[in-house]
């Protein structure tokens, strides 16, 4: 079996060094990169985005702890092992603190240099297993547009499976932003209805005084403006199925007559007399606390009854954390093919961030922070820079934010994506980045840690000088 392909820089100002480190080192998937120059190298990282880089600590122009903290910026994932002549115990230490993996003394021991690659090859090759573990995980974690592998989610998805053949009518409690749609999708789809219409009311949106005949239609006639007969919602699920969101918004005389209309499967249209039979099945949902609104004479005892005949509930994020990475890496993977962009993953400080955060607003929170990171990303994987300002710094700083027009400029225009275009937010990074080089390109790439190369095809994609 062909080991995973691994990419190695090594970093030295010494063509020997360089040379007697790629011939070591050769061996079948590993790619060796070399330069003798330290901002030739950190373009090379940017651009072939390596697992390992081997660094001399001593060099002109910029020093191995320099381009350490260049690297480290860029992704902390790399595994970064410092050579030097000039050995000293606080340089070590310092160069650990600073994210180097190892630190060796030259002359170099090949022996020790072949075992201390060797070690990071094996521990790169099983987080490169993982990935494909976490690929695979994810394709046998999804069911009905839904992910997920923890208990709660596996119990939920059992229960869908086991009410779907039979159930009429079935209530979905649950949190803002935890997939209540998706749940009554995944009843319909599993049910007999399935050939039929999946039709959705979101019952906060409806005015009052025109729920009745957006549920149960009208005849010509019936009041003013009403020239034609027409059809309401039930009656267009027939042989399907009525999705009722946010059914605690409803009024309390239309959940009377909704109730009615479940008890005998048929609807009456406003302004007629004569009842219309019906073939539907009801789905409602609402983040409020049902019987809550029950003691406060807000919603109909006899109508949870009879709509919780079924009841199922949709776990809060903060319930399934484990569920977290499979989540982020769909998520990621959509927005990537949405915005054209080949963004392989988040570092490990980005996931450390996510994995702190309480995400009160559940999973469509966690695809607007994901989408902006998207979004704002200018390398291949997301770093903490990417995220929204209120995850990075905690919500004391939005308000703060409000005073930045660089934070707030980036927050603002992805909660209306309609406003700026990922070009236009793409343009201005690489115009900012430009004109706080002084339009020194190699220095703006590694603000933006990419490399040259791709730096100039946007300059000239997007006619910036």
């Amino acid at each position: 079996m062909t080991p995973p392909s691994v990419k190695l820089v090594a970093i030295d100002d010494t063509p020997a060094s360089l040379e007697l480190v790629s011939e070591s080192l050769q061996q079948e998937g590993l790619s060796i990169f070399t330069a003798t120059d330290p901002e030739e190298g950190l373009d090379l990282i940017f651009q072939e985005h390596p697992q390992i880089v081997l660094l001399d600590l001593v060099m002109p122009k910029m020093t191995g702890l320099e381009v350490l903290e260049r690297i480290v910026e860029f992704d902390p994932a790399i595994d970064v092992i410092l050579m030097t002549a000039h050995y000293t115990t606080e340089t070590a230490v310092e160069a650990i603190q600073k994210g180097a993996s190892d630190y060796l003394n030259k002359p170099i021991s090949i022996t020790a240099l072949r075992a201390r690659v060797e070690k990071l090859l094996t521990d790169v090759r099983q987080r490169q297993r993982a990935l494909e573990l976490d690929s695979a995980l994810l394709e046998t974690s999804r069911f009905e547009g839904m992910i997920g592998r923890s208990p709660l989610m596996w119990d939920l998805f059992a229960r869908i499976r086991r009410v779907a053949p039979h159930y009429r009518s079935a209530l979905i409690t649950g949190p803002t932003g935890t997939g209540k749609d998706l749940v009554a999708k995944a009843l319909h789809n599993l049910s007999p209805a399935a050939a039929g219409r999946f039709v959705t009311c979101n019952c906060s949106a409806v005015v009052e005084t025109l729920f009745e005949s957006e549920l149960f239609g009208y005849v010509k006639g019936a009041f003013t403006g009403a020239a034609a007969d027409k059809m309401g919602l039930m009656e267009f699920a027939h042989g399907g199925t009525l999705f009722l969101d946010e059914i605690g918004d409803m009024p309390l005389a239309t959940q009377a007559k909704l109730l009615r209309a479940l008890q005998n499967q048929e609807v009456t249209r406003v302004g007629s007399v004569t009842p219309r039979k019906v073939d539907v099945r009801v789905v409602a949902a609402t983040n409020r606390d049902v019987p809550d609104l029950i003691a406060q004479k807000q919603f109909r005892e006899d109508l949870y009854y009879r709509l919780a005949m079924v009841e199922l509930r949709t776990p809060p994020l903060s319930e399934r954390r484990e569920d977290l990475p499979l989540l982020e890496k769909f998520i990621l993977d959509r927005f990537s093919t949405q915005f054209n962009k080949d963004i392989k993953g988040l570092t490990r400080r980005a996931q450390i961030v996510l994995a702190r955060h309480s995400w009160p607003g559940n999973i469509r929170e966690l695809e607007n922070v994901l989408g902006h990171a998207c979004m704002m990303a200018v390398s291949d994987m997301i770093d903490v820079e990417d995220l929204p300002a209120s995850l990075r710094f905690g919500e004391r700083t939005v308000g703060a934010a409000a005073g930045n027009s660089h934070e707030a400029g980036h927050a603002l225009d992805f909660e209306n994506p309609s406003a700026v275009s990922f070009d236009d937010h793409e343009k201005r990074l690489l115009s900012e980045a430009l004109e706080r080089s002084g339009g020194n390109q190699s220095e703006a790439a590694r603000m933006l840690r990419i490399s040259r190369d791709r730096l100039r095809y946007k300059m000239a994609k997007y006619n910036l000088r």
